[in-house]
């Protein structure tokens, strides 16, 4: 005990041992509390794999949990391997990495897990859309080739480089506080190029212009899946936290208050427009809210998080109907809760930013790296799926999208049942039996 306290006294006497062991002690914590984070972010993916699925007929449930399940390792392996590099690696050209590929050792290697799901969440955006009629394997190719190359240049843009050589967004002094562009409008947008080439499910649309609905098999799914995203999404933005930790308390309070807002925005406009307040708005408007205050988290006060939700709400509704009037077919409203509002948050951070509100030439910056990372990620998105559309095909046929996906591609139902008419037996040997489907 005698030796403990002299030591102590000792220690205490070196004020540059004690301001040593203060910085170390707090970047343990962020570190610590960035793997935590990461874990939250984790947890988002069975959000989008019951939100998606609950909006999907049941006939396709398990090709959408399938989506999401793989679709987060090929994410993983991929932007571990590539991805990190061109995003974070050594940038002297403010357009992309060349350096950090593989990473393998080190204390940032808690942020290369937090980037990971990052990049995992962007891909993920993307089944939600194109669910039902998308074969899975050419879906999982255009993952791979999303998070090696689409996701990671925009996102050196935003935040590669250093302060000395920074991507060039980020010189400028455009804002994304944890990816309200860099994710979530280059996931939407991406989803928007896919479900152009794809072209919407069949019956969907009329010949004569009228729009068939479509309705999911479980609500109750979809609202637990939104549920996670909901705390998931305090990491989502928690993580991006200050060393010191002196902007948590806002940035988790502003994302929880946007969500709320959103679901209000939802409910109102539907109101408004003397509609009946559908359960599948409401929990896109909470949606909305969390992907358009991802951008500002940190850099707005909780009035205008408020302020930002409530119009996300109102946005993901408008979205919606604006698609089906444009006929693009997305079956969960990815385009408008992660494309539309991801721009629309961006443009608000600058709008009000805290302290310094309307400003002209940060609202212009703002505006500007906004439509650069929707532009980029529709263009590439476009290419990508046309690529592999021309190369192996992207659309199941017809007849296995009347069957469903679950038994066409997977051979395996959700709901066997209730589902006894399409139930199989494979024959001695394993295989199943194909000729089932005629």
């Amino acid at each position: 005990m005698r030796r403990f306290t002299i030591a102590m006294l000792l220690f205490a006497a070196s004020p540059s041992a004690l301001a040593s062991a203060s910085t170390d002690g707090a970047s343990v914590l962020h570190m610590v509390w960035v793997a935590v984070c990461a874990g939250l972010v984790l947890l988002m993916q069975p959000g989008f794999a019951f939100l998606e699925s609950g909006m999907a007929r049941a006939k396709n449930a398990v090709n959408v949990l399938m989506k999401n399940f793989t679709d987060c390792a090929i994410a993983s392996a991929g932007y571990w391997a590539i991805g990190f590099g061109l995003m974070f690696g050594a940038n002297t050209t403010g357009w992309f990495g060349f350096s950090g590929f593989m990473p393998n050792e080190g204390s940032g290697l808690v942020n290369v897990l937090y980037q990971t799901f990052f990049a995992a969440t962007t891909a993920t955006i993307i089944s939600g859309a194109v669910a039902e009629r998308m074969r899975y394997l050419p879906y999982l190719l255009g993952t791979a080739l999303v998070v090696v190359l689409i996701y990671p240049l925009c996102g050196s843009w935003i935040w590669g480089g250093t302060a000395d050589s920074p991507g060039w967004l980020r010189g400028l002094g455009f804002l994304d506080s944890a990816g309200g562009v860099g994710v979530h409008a280059v996931g939407g947008f991406v989803a928007l190029a896919a479900v152009v080439v794809l072209g919407p499910r069949f019956g969907r649309f009329g010949r004569d212009g009228s729009v068939r609905d479509i309705p999911g098999h479980s609500l109750p799914l979809a609202a637990l899946g939104a549920f996670l995203l909901w705390i998931g999404w305090l990491g989502f933005n928690g993580g991006a936290t200050e060393q010191d930790f002196s902007d948590l308390g806002r940035i988790v309070l502003n994302t929880h208050l946007a969500a709320s807002t959103g679901i209000i925005g939802a409910i109102l406009l539907q109101l408004l427009r003397g509609r009946p307040v559908l359960a599948t708005e409401v929990l896109n408007g909470a949606l909305g809210g969390l992907v358009a205050i991802t951008a500002g988290a940190k850099f707005v006060e909780p009035a205008s998080a408020a302020l930002i939700g409530l119009g996300a709400g109102a946005i993901v509704v408008t979205g919606s109907a604006l698609l089906r009037r444009a006929r693009i077919d997305d079956v969960v409203d990815a385009i408008p809760v992660h494309g539309f509002c991801g721009v629309y948050g961006a443009i608000m951070t600058g709008v009000l930013f805290a302290g310094d509100p309307f400003d002209l030439q940060r609202i212009g910056i703002q505006t500007l790296g906004a439509i650069v990372g929707a532009t980029w990620a529709f263009a590439a998105g476009w290419l990508v799926f046309k690529a592999i559309d021309g190369a192996v095909g992207l659309r199941a046929p017809s007849e296995h999208e009347q069957s469903g996906l679950d038994y066409t591609e997977h051979y395996e139902l959700g709901y066997p049942e209730f589902m006894t008419a399409r139930t199989h037996r494979a024959p001695e040997g394993g295989a199943p039996a194909r000729a089932a489907q005629k």
